[in-house]
């Protein structure tokens, strides 16, 4: 151990860092329990190495560095983690079957709290929220993983060109290349579907949005959602691979195979960069509401463009520090 740093200033200084490089490792790896592990493994790494460390880079950059290595290691088994659109045709209605697949499969949601340090700058806040929106994360994950990181290093975080390339071990003109390969397959793919747009924070109209949202999920008022849905709206539900299209079918499911979540109740969650809700459906056993689902909404121009259901509540619920139940008497938590 360095004589310049006790074992509780390291700790420190190392803790400081978490929730970027949690930022960054979930940018490069999809996952949100991966890029928790990727960081521990990353801070425990810097710890048994620090006395090696010879301050020719700020210890931001060593870390950074440390994590890049881990996140590659992680992705060279070349799995891609996506959204249910990214992987199959949507199913008309009639045809609707809940087929699961793996965790691994699906690009999976985080709480802001987890991924996004405060930052005085708005300009600054907003491309941070930017770069975690479900959209954004999606397209980074087609991306070859060295592209993946330059892009992020860049256009993110805004590091310099030759501060990339020392972290890689890589030119700059390496460096330069890799990042207008990455550019050109994320501007393909805005062409065919454009990422939501939400205001940062939530402007009036949009927060007048997301309270008709909630008093019509809670009332399970189909006809006010069709009002709330853009005509091209989108719902999916990992881990299953089904997900809709347009408000008809959407609410279609919702009074058909969807219809036990009539009477839910919705808490506010901030995911993604995006607007959220914790999902309680009726517990018929207790009388209260049980955990359902962590939804996490995308808006455009006034109307909800993406429902996005993640069902796997005992993994998502406590990482977004949520019960699993709500007292039915008080409708609070329990």
């Amino acid at each position: 151990m360095s004589n310049t740093a006790t074992t509780t200033d390291l700790d420190a200084t190392l803790e400081r860092h978490r929730v970027e490089l949690t930022g960054y490792c979930y940018r490069m790896l999809g996952s949100s329990f991966e890029a928790e592990d990727a960081v521990q493994d990353t801070l425990v790494r810097a710890w048994r190495s620090y006395d090696k460390f010879e301050g020719r880079s700020s210890v931001r950059s060593w870390l950074y560095r440390i994590a890049t290595n881990v996140c590659l290691d992680m992705l060279s088994a070349g799995n891609k983690r996506a959204r249910p659109m990214d992987l199959t045709e949507s199913t008309p209605l009639a045809q609707a079957a809940l087929s699961p697949r793996p965790d691994h499969t699906w690009l999976e949601p985080m709480p802001d709290a987890r991924v996004l340090p405060t930052v005085e700058d708005p300009a600054e806040a907003a491309v941070a929220k930017e770069s975690v929106r479900l959209a954004f994360m999606a397209a980074l994950q087609q991306l070859p993983p060295k592209q993946r990181a330059v892009l992020i290093l860049r256009e993110v975080l805004a590091w310099k060109a030759s501060e990339v390339a020392e972290l890689l071990g890589s030119s700059v003109a390496s460096v330069n290349s890799a990042l207008q390969r990455a550019r050109a397959t994320l501007a393909e793919r805005e062409q065919q579907g454009a990422d939501a747009s939400v205001s940062d924070p939530l402007d009036e109209e949009q927060q007048k949005l997301l309270e008709r949202y909630v008093a019509a999920f809670e009332g399970y008022d189909m006809t006010a959602l069709t009002a709330l849905l853009h005509e091209d709206a989108i719902m999916t539900m990992p881990p299953f691979d089904l997900w809709l299209a347009g408000p008809a079918d959407i609410t279609g499911f919702m009074t058909t195979l969807g219809a036990s979540c009539a009477d839910s109740r919705l808490r506010p969650v901030q995911a993604n960069g995006l607007p959220g809700f914790a999902h309680y459906k009726p517990d018929e056993e207790t009388g209260g509401y049980t955990a359902w689902a962590v939804q996490v909404l995308e808006i455009s121009d006034g109307r909800i463009t993406g429902f996005h259901c993640f069902l796997d509540t005992k993994r998502w619920f406590p990482l977004f520090g949520l019960p699993l139940h709500l007292d039915a008497e008080a409708d609070q938590v329990e």
